[in-house]
């Protein structure tokens, strides 16, 4: 039986609770009975996998390898992944460096077979490293299932933090934030940024966002998210504007005008 994270209310107040829970819950999910059948076949096969072909032939080892990553979707490009994993990270010319999102380096560096004549998976500690990482990748899976922002909320706290504190350029850093759909998301919500922002040149995207970004918050670089009150600050921002935006599209323009002129007549 599958665990289901309890997720009461929406917006900050949904996030102070599933913060205050959070050690119980995924503690619970990681229990679950089809989680440990799936991380004890993992831990006790994937030492005998030394190739990119003999990885992506078992599908149940597949699945938790492209699970810690988030890349679930993926299971059924076995000929793709494949590339992704043989050509590994050192060449320029490698599929994985070719790719915005960058999921799919980390995912090939991980593993190791394109870039080690022995690959990472004969290591003492891969295993626990790889079930670590997709029994949270799975559990935020399983808190949006109940509540998409809760997900992304957990995708920040979890990636940006890193990204901020990483010794990187700025830029990259906005590029690696512009690469990944979640962070991305989080960023053009809080901004209240329109669909068609994305069509932008990348360029003027980054411009946009760093102006955004030194209006609300001072400060226009992804540094700046180590500082754990920035963070939050972001979060906060970020689920208010969400569910402003969830409420506005559950009005129609005449029930709108009347919540206004109701406002008004306070």
């Amino acid at each position: 039986m599958s665990f289901l994270p309890v997720v009461p209310m929406g917006g900050y107040a949904g996030w102070r609770f599933l913060e205050r829970t959070i050690e119980t819950q995924k503690a619970a999910h990681d229990e679950a009975a089809a989680m440990k059948r799936d991380t004890a076949y993992f831990r006790e096969n994937i030492g005998k996998v030394t190739s990119a072909e003999a990885l992506v032939a078992d599908h149940r080892l597949l699945s938790v390898a492209l699970g810690a990553f988030g890349l679930d979707d993926d299971i059924g490009n076995r000929f793709f992944i494949q590339k992704i994993l043989s050509d590994g990270t050192q060449s320029d010319d490698a599929l994985a460096n070719k790719i915005a999102d960058k999921s799919y380096r980390k995912f090939s560096e991980a593993f190791g077979f394109g870039d080690f004549a022995v690959p990472n998976t004969q290591l003492s500690d891969f295993p626990d490293r790889i079930i670590a990482a997709y029994q949270t990748r799975q559990f935020e899976i399983a808190v949006g299932d109940q509540n998409a922002d809760m997900r992304l909320a957990l995708h920040m706290t979890r990636e940006l933090g890193t990204l901020a504190s990483a010794d990187s350029g700025d830029d990259t850093k906005w590029y690696s934030v512009m690469g990944s759909e979640p962070l991305r998301e989080v960023f053009e919500t809080a901004f209240g940024l329109p669909d068609s922002f994305a069509a932008l040149d990348i360029d003027k995207q980054m411009e946009v966002f760093r102006t955004r970004t030194e209006r609300a918050f001072g400060d226009g670089e992804i540094s700046q998210f180590s500082d754990p009150e920035k963070m939050d600050e972001l979060l906060r921002l970020f689920l208010v504007r969400s569910e402003l935006a969830a409420s506005a599209a559950g009005f129609s323009p005449a029930q709108t005008a009347l919540t206004l002129l109701s406002n008004a007549a306070r």
